[in-house]
């Protein structure tokens, strides 16, 4: 099979093109077509050497996967050859999908949404699971509550506005001017543009002075050490990006303040119910752009470059 292989850390000069060898899948397996794959941020600090001590070189990475049943192991059941199935793999599992196969045990894997295509399917795995276990799990989102959403056009951003919609919520996000249009039509009722406005003080605003009851962080640096000024009273503060860095929580003191890191895991159960609201057009994945996968390092470079809206998707070669 042919596969994009990272020969080394750092630049996107160490993807190659390569022939890999052909996958079978074990007793609980699945050997899967890869339709498509995407870009996450997940793939691009693993390319830099962010986690090389969990990485041998050379490797193929990637976590998302739409694709087709090849192969089915001999204790698995309910699935069979054909099948479209959409799932995104365990970190740091040794495989990845940047490839033309991948293989995958079956307890992680879901029906693909008719209605999606293979390259938006692709789009959802490990940056939809992760929305939902930052507003459903960590945040605890309620009806009627006020949530903070940064980068809301981003790949993550975008979910995490729609979910946040679906559960009833008031979304507030920010973004550039020209993305105001696309976060109100995934359900944002108030805009922030970032770049020229005080974040915390236009919350504080609309909020009339009470706080957010959850922020939900996508950028990191100074706007996450910032978020509890903009958090009400046993507010809720989640993150996706990486805590190690020392964080400013003078703010948080006596305010009851939750704070919450998420690294999603694999998980069925919450895929399928993505799936579902997927399949009934309640939640749409936002495409910024596609690649075929022989052009990975350009995607990469796209990404990095900034201003994506939605997610990137590989597909093909």
């Amino acid at each position: 099979m042919r596969a994009i292989q990272l020969t080394g850390f750092g630049g996107i000069e160490h993807f190659n093109v390569r022939d890999a060898a052909d996958v079978r899948p074990g007793p609980t397996q699945l050997a899967v077509r890869v339709r498509a794959t995407s870009v996450n941020p997940l793939d691009i600090q693993t390319r830099r050497g962010d986690y090389r001590d969990q990485i041998a070189l050379p490797t193929i990475i990637g976590n998302d996967v739409s694709g087709q049943v090849v192969e089915v192991g001999s204790m698995v059941s309910g699935w069979k050859a054909g099948d479209e199935i959409f799932y995104f793999a365990p970190i740091f599992d040794g495989s990845g999908t940047y490839a033309e196969m991948h293989v995958v045990d079956a307890q992680f894997v879901v029906r693909k949404p008719a209605r999606l295509s293979h390259e938006e399917a692709a789009a959802l795995p490990l940056a939809a699971t992760t929305s939902w276990t930052a507003l459903h799990e960590r945040a605890a989102l309620k009806p009627g509550e006020t949530i903070v959403i940064h980068a809301g056009a981003g790949g993550v951003g975008s979910l995490a506005i729609q979910l946040a919609r679906i559960a009833g919520a008031r979304v507030v996000t920010t973004c550039r001017p020209d993305n105001e249009a696309l976060v109100r039509s995934l359900g944002a009722a108030e805009t922030i543009d970032y770049r020229t406005t005080d974040w915390i003080d236009a919350v504080l605003d609309l909020t009339k002075g009470r706080g957010a009851d959850v922020v939900f962080d996508t950028v990191g640096g100074d706007t996450l050490s910032q978020a509890p000024r903009a958090l009400a009273d046993r507010g809720r503060l989640v993150t996706i990006v990486d805590t190690a860095k020392p964080q400013n929580l003078l703010a948080a003191w006596g305010r009851n303040l939750r704070y919450d890191f998420v690294f999603a895991a694999p998980d069925a159960d919450k895929l399928r119910a993505i799936a579902e609201l997927a399949e009934k057009g309640a939640f749409i994945p936002v495409i910024d752009s596609k690649f075929p996968l022989s052009q990975a390092g350009a995607a990469h470079a796209h990404v990095e470059a900034g201003g994506v809206r939605g997610k990137v998707v590989l597909s093909g070669f």
